[in-house]
């Protein structure tokens, strides 16, 4: 057999390339519209370590009305009730998600795993639907204008009439389209994040923030079963001289800003390898569209962690980018100006999240008098006002008109 005739090509509407929350979501919203999706995926398994994991109301409220939330909480989650900045015993922030209306009036701490499964189910229910993992892609396919018309990868030829780039912050899609990532160091800080098995969840019920006189504010957050979910920031690179202090130090450190979980420290992190290390950056890609391409979540525009806005931003993307595709794919117009309507829609919402993000950045980890003794009073007074109702709708639901365009639904 020839090399050629072991090449299988898939031909498809749309070829998305990564299954994540945006792929997934986007890929289920077109085949609900009638379109044929091909997904690909190069990671074997999504039985594997997500560090992002919260959804906000916002996304909770489109993926139930997807019908995908119902089983993926089955599958296993915590609900958080309040986020909180703490000092010592000293709340500096507040913030009470159960002050918005129900059902969604809560954070949840959803494996990305169970919500992946669940997205694939349902897609897989689908005849127009093709799923490819552990397969990398490697090069795009133009035609003679171009016009990107398709992806290649370990044997494998996916050719479409739109080709999604949802492959995350280091996108490949991105790279070989010529895009430029725009990345921008708007935050000064990285973030080391750990997991921690079997711990006793104290105040299961809040996400905090720890600081502490002499160490670098530390996320903690309940992760289902059982677990706690760990991330300390540190100044920008700041990493390789926290690490020569060796393990002990950084547990040391660690210990002295959650003292509740100083044991369990102590007992898991027994290596450097049991830390990871989240590079913290801004960035938006200069463009989202070239003809026959189009990018979507961190492909086109990356976040800090800060506000845990990851989830809901690519749920967001899908929606608002599902009906650009369907009318796109349907007037067989796949240009970059016929396409880049996404950018155009949505690039205002990322503007107002990025500068939301910034003011959140300067809340949680800033010092000083100001810090510890004037803004807990000043974020007391404001609860009492419609600021603060207003921060709360933007940071829990995002852009609240984008919705799901139902009317497409042909399935």
């Amino acid at each position: 057999m020839s090399e050629a005739a072991d090449v299988e090509e898939i031909e498809s509407d749309v070829c998305v390339v990564g299954a994540g929350p945006a792929g997934l979501t986007l890929a289920l919203l077109l085949l609900r519209s009638g379109l044929r999706v091909s997904v690909v995926e190069r990671s074997r398994s999504h039985q594997r370590e997500f560090r992002g994991e919260i959804l906000q109301p916002g996304a909770m409220r489109i993926l139930d009305q997807l019908g995908v939330l119902e089983n993926a909480r089955a599958r296993g989650c915590h609900e958080h009730s309040r986020f909180r900045l703490l000092e010592r015993d000293r709340v500096l922030l507040d913030i009470d998600y159960r002050s918005l209306p129900a059902p969604y009036d809560h954070l949840l701490s959803l494996p990305q795993a169970h919500l992946l499964t669940e997205l694939l189910l349902h897609c897989a229910r689908f005849t127009g639907f093709r799923y490819v993992d552990g397969c990398r892609v490697g090069g795009l396919l133009r035609d003679d204008g171009g016009r990107v018309t398709g992806v290649t990868g370990d044997g494998h030829v996916f050719r479409a009439k739109v080709v999604v780039g949802a492959d995350g912050r280091f996108s490949k899609v991105r790279r070989l389209a010529g895009i430029e990532a725009g990345r921008t160091e708007a935050f000064d800080q990285d973030v080391l994040w750990f997991k921690l098995r079997g711990a006793r969840r104290e105040d299961g019920h809040d996400v905090r923030v720890f600081r502490g006189a002499g160490t670098s504010p530390v996320l903690v957050y309940g992760s289902w079963p059982d677990n706690v979910q760990v991330g300390w920031t540190l100044p920008h690179k700041g990493y390789q001289e926290v690490a020569r202090g060796g393990l002990g130090h950084i547990k040391a450190q660690l210990a002295r800003a959650v003292p509740a979980y100083a044991e369990l420290i102590d007992d898991q992190i027994t290596s450097l390898r049991d830390l990871s290390l989240l590079d913290v950056f801004s960035g938006r890609a200069e463009r989202w569209a070239v003809d026959g391409l189009v990018l979507i979540g961190d492909a086109a525009h990356t976040h800090s962690p800060i506000g845990a806005q990851g989830i809901n931003l690519a749920v967001q993307d899908a929606v608002v980018l599902h009906p650009v595709l369907v009318d796109a794919v349907r007037r067989e117009d796949t240009g970059a100006e016929s396409l880049s309507r996404f950018e155009r829609l949505r690039a205002p919402d990322i503007a107002a999240t990025m500068r939301l993000q910034g003011v959140q950045s300067k809340a949680m980890l800033s010092t000083g008098t100001f810090a510890t003794r004037v803004r807990p009073r000043l974020a007391a007074v404001v609860r009492h006002t419609p600021l603060y109702r207003k921060i709360l709708r933007t940071v829990a639901y995002g852009n609240p008109s984008v919705r799901v365009a139902e009317e497409l639904f042909a399935l």
